[in-house]
């Protein structure tokens, strides 16, 4: 019973302490007033995360409670974290709704998808709030003009800031966000031959500067070989024997985001090399279907077929069976081996 009797005068002077701190603290300010209505439903976990190093995931709580909550949490924990008006705006008609509004009204600024509907505000204006904090990324100094701003598409619509898992800042799922316009992309990346993106261990950031490049295509460098030579260091060369398609642009025989063909190779060998190699002849055999002596019998003004099954291997008909250039030519990226003919380079 002295143990019962006990507990509550403990409790009646605690919560009388309590109760007279309440009372005296003033309506709170900042990130702190957004929380007494933003609970954890609609205001998930952001501690994890540099935008919200001062909020925690608590139920809501009354004003004054929450203004001595501030006051532990400290919207200055860290300086340079924005707050909740740093980005939405002062917003004071949405926070202290005029009497005589019955209508919800929306921040200054808003986001993604506000109340199921799209954010009023433009692109370059969202985009421009991000930029505030950061524009003095290296990798960000291109974004004016880039194809992502051109094509009205702003920061939020690939980051997430209310949450401490961003999709697109996680490898693993950084592709499934860039999936959900480049459609063709995800198709490509589902075939056999492809770069290890949907294993995880590579993904889109690793070629493409999304936020804007000096490059084509968003590429990392300034070009598609230099982004590609970043990993494929061994194709760079120099070699002895250089080979001209590949020193121009890998993606004049590759498929970078994933093909049918092995090598992720835009058409099969030897109909790839064809396309600007004329085919080995045998016997001054024609090197094109029509052209005279390439299919027996004989053509007018010729004694014999000079196509037969004692000719070479070298020769149009076995070369359209299946036999590729990549028997012989095996080091098609460049060869340090001397040439018994005209220089690899000067051939086409």
């Amino acid at each position: 019973m002295r143990i019962k009797i006990a507990a509550a005068l403990a409790s009646i002077c605690l919560f009388g302490v309590l109760g007279n701190t309440w009372a005296e603290e003033p309506e709170p300010t900042g990130s702190a007033f957004c929380l007494t209505c933003h609970d954890t439903e609609d205001m998930p976990d952001m501690t994890g995360m540099v935008h919200g190093p001062s909020l925690r995931k608590t139920p809501p709580m009354k004003a004054a409670a929450e203004a001595l909550a501030s006051r532990v949490m400290g919207d200055t924990s860290n300086p340079r974290a924005p707050t909740c008006i740093s980005c939405h705006g002062e917003s004071k008609e949405h926070s202290h709704k005029p009497d005589n509004v019955k209508t919800e009204i929306k921040p200054d600024r808003t986001f993604g998808k506000v109340f199921g509907k799209f954010s009023t505000n433009d692109a370059n204006e969202r985009s421009r709030v991000c930029q505030g904090c950061h524009d003095r990324d290296p990798t960000r100094l291109l974004w004016e003009g880039s194809p992502h701003q051109a094509a009205d598409v702003a920061c939020d619509n690939c980051h997430q800031v209310h949450t401490n898992r961003d999709k697109v800042l996680r490898r693993t799922s950084e592709a499934e966000v860039c999936y959900t316009c480049h459609k063709a992309q995800r198709v490509q990346m589902n075939k056999p031959s492809h770069h290890p993106v949907p294993e995880g261990k590579m993904t889109c950031s690793d070629c493409h500067n999304v936020h804007g490049s000096a490059g084509p295509m968003l590429a990392k460098r300034d070009n598609f070989n230099d982004t590609c030579y970043t990993c494929h260091a061994e194709k760079r060369g120099p070699f002895l024997q250089q080979h001209s398609p590949v020193v121009e642009d890998c993606a004049n025989c590759h498929s970078a985001h994933g093909s049918t063909i092995a090598g992720m190779l835009k058409v099969r060998a030897p109909m790839l090399c064809q396309q600007c190699h004329t085919p080995h002849v045998t016997g001054s055999v024609g090197a094109l279907g029509g052209q005279s002596g390439v299919f027996s019998p004989a053509a007018a003004g010729q004694a014999v077929p000079q196509v037969t099954r004692m000719s070479s291997g070298l020769n149009v008909v076995n070369m359209w069976q299946g036999r590729s250039c990549l028997n012989c030519h095996s080091q098609v990226h460049g060869s340090n081996s001397p040439s018994v003919g005209t220089p690899l380079m000067l051939t086409r």
